[in-house]
């Protein structure tokens, strides 16, 4: 306790005033130099007592913190008598639910990221294999029509590869939070032609159908690379989907309470047990197809709700999967 400089202060100043008390009673008389002298020794030894104990409390209370500050395991600060003593056990036990909280968190985000690592280095391995054991059969092949084959599949696969990298990148700035969205004013038929016109060329070789019901003058507030890019990703998912000869709708609702996008095809829709995670990083569905990586959803999600959208996936009554972007205004 003497280590306190508040306590010691206490100690010097309350000597004094008990000395001066007892001088002053016994200048009086003896029976009121006694009573006051008896009174300070009294009021001392339980002061002390007291306050030994409150350094006590206040004594556990710092094994428990350092305790904490260790890592311990089942850590528990018990309860104390209404006060202030109780208040600071109150505030501990929080503080020390939420460093458990934030160590499992942790914990998780470490094992997530090793997960990631192995499945990033698994999607890249994948395809690298693919363009080494073309590029050999590409050198000990001398039929022409064949190394032609050879050199667009290792061209698609390549292309492949810049996709997932530069996707992989883009929710790595995104996750870091050094992207800065653009807050200007877009119109929605020209955000969806943009994201259209890569898809436009693959579209018309497998002879889908694309049916576009959005009315001129429509606008939203965003940034138009990356929306497009989010967009491009959705269509591109349900062009594979809908497959050859399939059928891809593109409408756009517009109201006071919000701008929607809703893109549908004709594929065979989403499996219910994939919808609750169809949007999660490196989800891939049971029946996705092998050069899925799943992370163009996850991004999709990441650039919409970054800038004040909602998507949302289900399945058509009809038939198809069914993708819902909204702006609320």
């Amino acid at each position: 306790m003497l280590r306190n400089r508040e306590f010691r202060l206490f100690a010097i100043l309350f000597f004094l005033i008990a000395a001066v008390a007892v001088i002053i009673g016994f200048v009086i008389n003896t029976a009121a130099g006694v009573l006051a002298l008896s009174s300070a020794a009294a009021f001392g030894t339980v002061f002390y007592f007291f306050t030994k104990a409150r350094y006590i409390s206040i004594a556990r209370i710092s094994d428990q913190i350092d305790l904490v500050l260790h890592n311990a395991e089942h850590l528990y600060i018990g309860e104390s008598n209404e006060g202030e003593l109780s208040i600071l056990h109150s505030e501990i036990t929080k503080m020390t639910l939420r460093i458990r909280e934030q160590n499992e968190a942790l914990k998780n985000e470490k094992q997530h990221l090793a997960d990631s690592l192995a499945d990033i280095a698994h999607q890249l391995r994948t395809p690298l294999t693919s363009v080494n054991l073309i590029l050999s059969l590409l050198a000990n092949n001398p039929d022409e029509n064949e190394r032609k084959a050879f050199l667009r599949e290792t061209e698609d696969l390549l292309l492949r590869m810049d996709w997932l990298i530069t996707s992989l990148l883009n929710i790595s700035r995104l996750d870091a939070g050094i992207v800065v969205f653009q807050k200007e004013e877009l119109e929605v038929t020209n955000l969806i032609h943009t994201a259209l016109r890569p898809l436009l060329v693959p579209m018309d070789l497998y002879n889908i159908e694309l049916k576009i019901d959005a009315p001129k003058g429509i606008l939203i507030k965003g940034d138009l690379g990356w929306l497009s890019q989010a967009l491009q990703n959705i269509l591109k998912n349900c062009m594979e989907s809908a497959g050859e000869n399939g059928i891809l709708k593109i409408v756009c609702v517009d109201n006071p309470l919000y701008t929607e996008l809703i893109i549908h095809d004709s594929g065979g829709g989403i499996a219910k047990e994939d919808l609750p995670c169809l949007f999660d990083r490196f989800y891939r569905g049971k029946n996705s197809s092998t050069t899925g990586y799943g992370i163009g959803l996850a991004l999709c999600k990441m650039i919409i709700t970054r800038q004040g959208g909602i998507i949302t996936a289900k399945n058509h009554p009809q038939g198809g999967a069914v993708f819902a972007i909204r702006f609320p205004k």
